[in-house]
């Protein structure tokens, strides 16, 4: 399956992303499929694939331009609170984000300012996807509340 979706994908992690989400959502719908309509391997890899196309949906929505957010751009060899000094055209959201507790702030700044995939932090900093997943988005919710 990890090769269907890294075909799909063209990155690791975004293929192990979609493999694992495409499990929970086959685990979740099992009582739905129906043998009559066809194959269990054929259902499966059809939720792999919506799963794996709307993963591309997703990241052609988040694409942004190549400008730089400070006066410096960020490199991957960056530590999360070194590029959140770099922000410094941003001074509400860098308060905000002062406000996020530091592991959480970490794990937002890897995944909006180093582009980093939810599976990528996961792996980068040993943690489960779906704890990163829920932490991030629930970052997300206090930064709107806080900016709003």
């Amino acid at each position: 399956m990890i090769g269907v979706a890294q075909r799909l994908l063209k990155r690791r992690a975004l293929a192990e992303e979609a493999v694992q989400d495409a499990f929970v959502l086959i685990w979740r719908h099992a009582a739905r499929f129906d043998p009559q309509r066809g194959a269990g391997l054929t259902w499966i890899y059809a939720i792999l694939r919506n799963r794996a196309l709307s993963i591309l949906r997703d990241e052609k929505r988040t694409e942004t331009s190549e400008a730089p957010l400070g006066e410096e751009m960020a490199s991957e060899e960056d530590d999360p609170e070194t590029v959140m000094s770099k922000l410094s055209d941003a001074k509400a959201l860098h308060a905000c984000l002062e406000t996020l507790p530091a592991q959480r702030r970490g794990l937002v700044l890897l995944a909006f300012v180093q582009g980093l995939t939810h599976g990528e932090i996961a792996g980068k900093l040993g943690l489960p996807i779906g704890s990163v997943k829920s932490w991030i988005r629930r970052s997300l919710i206090a930064l709107k509340e806080c900016l709003g």
